[in-house]
Formats: C-alpha cells, sequence, structure tokens
C-alpha cells in the first residue's frame, strides 16, 4: 500500500490518498454521458476526458482521503437530484473525485486530482472501460463494455459492503459528523 499527492491544477486545494492498493482498488475510465457533463460543465474536458469522452476514475473510500490545504475550496454538484455528488474546486474547477452518500463509503477519485505521473504502477491497470454506449466515436480501448458489467457491480457492492462495516466512510472530507455533505450542492438543471 502507498499514499500518492492529491492536488488542484493551481495548486490551492492538496491533500493524500492513503492506503492506496492496486489489487483493492478499482480503475475504471467511464464514458457515461454524466461524467461527460461534469467535465463539461466545469469547463475542463480537455484536461479530464480522453479522445472518447471517458474519465479515469479510481475507487477509493472516503476515509483514505484527506485534504491538507484549500479545503474550503471543495465544492459539489449534482446533475440531477439524485444522481452522485460530483466534487470539484472553486479555485480552478478541478474535478476531485464522486461520493454517493455520507453512508456509503465510496470515493471515486478522478485522475485530474491525483498528482502522480505514474498511475499505472500506482494504481494497477485500468480494470475496465464502462459506458462506451455514450462514449464519443468508436474507442479502440482494450476492452470496452456498453453498460457497466453487472460483475464489475457485484465487486463494487461487496467491496462497499466490507468498507462500509469497518467504518471507512469516515472519517469524510466530503460529509460533516452530520452526514449532510460540508458545503450545499448545486443542481445544475439539465
Amino acid at each position: 500500500m502507498t499514499s500518492i499527492p492529491l492536488q488542484c491544477r493551481c495548486g490551492q486545494v492538496k491533500g493524500t490518498a492513503h492506503d492506496i492498493n492496486p489489487r483493492k482498488g478499482l480503475r475504471v475510465v467511464c464514458c457515461c454521458d454524466s461524467c461527460q457533463e461534469f467535465a463539461n460543465h466545469l469547463g475542463q474536458e480537455s484536461i479530464t476526458l480522453d479522445q472518447f469522452g471517458g474519465t479515469e476514475v479510481f475507487q477509493a473510500t472516503q476515509s483514505q482521503i484527506t485534504v491538507e490545504e484549500g479545503q474550503d475550496k471543495l465544492h459539489c454538484l449534482r446533475l440531477s437530484k439524485k444522481g452522485p455528488l460530483r466534487w470539484y474546486t472553486s479555485c480552478c474547477n478541478t474535478p476531485v473525485a464522486n461520493t454517493i452518500s455520507a453512508k456509503m463509503a465510496f470515493a471515486g477519485i478522478i485522475h485530474t486530482f491525483m498528482n502522480v505521473d505514474n498511475r499505472d504502477e500506482v494504481l494497477g491497470p485500468v480494470k475496465a472501460y464502462v459506458q462506451t454506449q455514450h462514449a464519443i466515436g468508436t474507442p479502440d480501448y482494450p476492452t470496452s463494455s456498453p453498460k457497466f458489467p453487472l460483475g464489475l457491480i457485484a465487486k463494487i457492492i461487496k467491496n462497499q459492503l466490507i468498507e462500509n462495516i469497518k467504518g471507512r466512510q469516515t472519517p469524510s472530507v466530503f460529509f460533516g459528523n452530520d452526514k449532510r455533505p460540508r458545503v450545499k450542492p448545486i443542481i445544475v438543471n439539465l
């Protein structure tokens, strides 16, 4: 296990992802229209999306993420009233992570917030290229799935149940002790 530095593009928000393990985590590239809309809304599509509209995300837990500088610049939005919370920095609109709720340990760290060049070595290989029905053009990924594969969903649910039992959703830089987001989410009307 290793720790990796986290940083927004302008350097005002800095943190660490602790105890990162490529065998335990899940690294995916998601081409869903929501991930694309998030990047577009922030004006960060050129740094967030690959040539097919995919966003690289590493599944971690909320308790693995700390922010040592710039916590007040961490903001979130939702693309629908019940959609995931998509976190970004207000200083430079760097996409940070996706979360579901304070009760779910899941935190998908977006590659734009990771200050590491050798992601293949540190995070392991990309395990899946998903939601390619929303891809731009015809992706030439090594493997791809038009939806989110059922086997991967089962693995994520299993991992999340284990992590929730261990209490790895807290402490959280995203949610307070009252289980509410630390900042009020903006609801983006599409």
